[in-house]
């Protein structure tokens, strides 16, 4: 049987501690409406959106505090806002979904990645997640440590 070809993704921006902060449930994957000065700075991989997180009003869901710095060629008139709210493009049930796991106890939605898809739309990689106490990530570090000595022992092992 072929194989299936991961989608050629090129990731702008990686949030990384979300998933040692949180528990990550249900995943989505949304469109961003973005200005034109935006689009040229994510195309140079200048954005970060570790504190950012997602909220629902309105039946529409918003990224904030996500931040894409000024394009410096656009010129003042025509850049944008670096923190500004953006609207995110999801199906209505997914905006459901999304609306309806916040109103849990407990949950948000993170986002996990950003990045432009094989056609060269920007898109971002949404979770419903749950905040993670400080016991779950002193436990998920010991987990991690472990799994490393083991590889180490593993390898060690073999070799001798």
């Amino acid at each position: 049987m072929a194989e299936k070809k991961e989608p050629a993704r090129k990731i702008v921006a990686d949030n990384r501690k979300a998933r040692f902060n949180y528990e990550i449930g249900e995943t989505f994957e949304a469109g961003i409406a973005l200005l034109g000065s935006e689009v040229k700075s994510l195309r140079q991989g200048r954005a970060t959106i570790a504190e950012s997180y997602a909220e629902a009003k309105g039946g529409e869901i918003w990224l904030v505090n996500a931040n894409i710095p000024e394009y410096l060629q656009a010129g003042p008139f025509f850049n944008h806002e670096p923190k500004r709210r953006r609207k995110l493009l999801l199906h209505k049930r997914q905006i459901a979904r999304l609306a309806q796991g916040i109103d849990r106890e407990g949950m948000t939605i993170v986002p996990l990645r950003m990045y432009f898809n094989d056609r060269g739309r920007a898109k971002i990689e949404l979770a419903i997640a749950r905040g993670k106490k400080l016991h779950d990530k002193r436990e998920t570090e010991k987990k991690r440590d472990w799994d490393r000595e083991k590889g180490r022992l593993l390898r060690a092992s073999v070799k001798g």
